[in-house]
């Protein structure tokens, strides 16, 4: 790629757009973003005019298709017991549905990127959509372990196109700052899936057995099919990637060598390692070592997310004073320094369960200001290739967030050390990504004037 698009602020406050040399000088025709035509124009501004008229609209259908990632493993978990003694397996067994799902899940996000940059975004958000309720609807008629881990699977791959490709349509109606301010609130708006997920999954439960609850995600597919259609389509034809699929997938190799790029996808791809490092670990942290009810787990999961959606939040209100790489790079070293806190911690025992608390809360909120700005600085780099960064960006995260998870398990002897360790290298892998991203796009700024 040649070029790349990034706003400043010039003195009255009004954006101003400037072009910069990027990593690829020797390749000037392949990621450019050339001047849309007029049919392109009258497309594209109809798109975007329509998401300002119906912001709301557009707001909650794009939190819903995002939200596919939390609501399909959410909302089952409270039946995790129940579903062991009916398909006859143990527990560890039962816990391969959520590693299958989250290996579907990054792995499928590397095939729709390509297909929506070339197919546009409604039609394959609309396949990956029937995928789910198929395998959804697999899941509910499961009569043993393995077939369920298998339809899992099946699930996520469909699940996946919804949010690789919304994310991508944040960047087909948005730019810059805003592009960011919308990623936020998004991301505010689709934490309400775990919040109340697994207490909806428990209603279900109660009611009818844990089939119905996969009934329930085949539902909600089919109404989220529904909604889909009152969207425009925000990626017209004349902006679309015409060349070969296969050509499209070697293009990742293309991607991976754009230092920006890896820059802002070890900013968020290592935080997430850290959160799920967080997931895996807490629940035997605090219910098992420092005896923390069930209950009272349940009120500290929940505090975080809620500390996730107010650092959200600031980032959407402040992000266009700051600047997202700043605050982004901000984040990433505050999480550095918590994930420290946490290790030293969870070794000294220093402060007992409050003194693991704190920190891990601090930690986790800052995904308000690291994972919304690395994923709309990322797509910002090749406007042309949006859908196929979003990809790559959202398998790089799930990727370091199973290892994460993986690590933990691996480490454990019976404190919460190891889960402090993996969270503290994350912060720290995340801080040095953000910082040598910082400087290597100050060098070229200088090296363009």
């Amino acid at each position: 790629m040649v070029l790349y698009l990034q706003e400043f602020a010039v003195p009255n406050g009004t954006p101003l757009r400037m072009t910069e040399l990027t990593d690829f000088p020797t390749k000037p025709n392949l990621n450019v973003e050339t001047p849309p035509s007029p049919v392109d124009s009258v497309e594209q501004s109809a798109a975007i005019a329509d998401a300002k008229a119906h912001r709301l609209r557009t707001l909650v259908i794009l939190s819903l298709l995002m939200a596919f990632a939390s609501i399909s493993t959410d909302l089952y978990l409270p039946a995790l017991p129940g579903m062991a003694e009916s398909l006859h397996a143990d527990a560890g067994t039962l816990e391969y549905t959520i590693s299958g799902y989250l290996v579907g899940f990054s792995l499928g996000q590397l095939v729709w990127g390509p297909i929506g940059d070339r197919f546009g975004r409604k039609l394959p958000i609309s396949a990956g959509l029937l995928l789910f309720v198929l395998g959804s609807a697999g899941c509910a008629l499961s009569t043993d372990a393995h077939t369920m881990i298998m339809w899992r699977a099946f699930q996520a791959v469909g699940a996946c196109a919804s949010v690789v490709l919304a994310r991508a349509m944040v960047r087909d109606l948005y730019t810059g700052v805003r592009s960011a301010q919308m990623m936020s609130t998004l991301i505010t708006v689709m934490a309400i899936a775990p919040l109340i997920g697994p207490s909806v999954g428990g209603v279900i439960l109660h009611l009818a057995s844990w089939r119905a609850i996969f009934w329930t995600l085949v539902g909600v597919g089919l109404f989220t099919l529904l909604a889909l259609t009152v969207l425009p389509e925000t990626l017209p034809r004349e902006r679309r990637n015409h060349e070969p699929l296969r050509q499209a997938f070697v293009a990742y190799g293309t991607l991976l060598r754009s230092w920006r790029l890896l820059g802002y996808a070890g900013a968020g791809g290592f935080f997430y390692g850290g959160i799920y490092a967080y997931i895996a670990g807490t629940p035997f942290a605090f219910i098992t070592y420092h005896h923390v009810s069930p209950q009272g787990y349940g009120l500290l999961f929940a505090a975080g997310i809620v500390g996730i959606m107010v650092t959200n939040q600031l980032n959407a209100r402040y992000v266009r004073h700051w600047g997202s790489d700043n605050i982004m790079c901000a984040g990433a070293v505050a999480a550095a320094s918590s994930g420290v806190a946490v290790a030293l911690s969870s070794l000294t025992d220093f402060g007992g369960v409050a003194g693991l608390v704190a920190p891990l809360f601090v930690f986790v909120s800052l995904n308000g200001f690291i994972v919304a700005n690395s994923i709309a600085g990322a797509m910002g780099i090749f406007p042309t290739r949006t859908g196929a960064v979003s990809a790559l960006i959202g398998s790089i995260q799930y990727g370091t967030g199973i290892a994460g998870s993986a690590v933990v398990g691996a480490l454990a002897n019976g404190s919460p050390f190891p889960m402090g360790l993996v969270i503290a290298l994350m912060g720290i892998g995340s801080a040095v990504s953000a910082l040598v991203l910082k400087n290597l796009s100050r060098g070229s700024k200088h090296s363009v004037h």
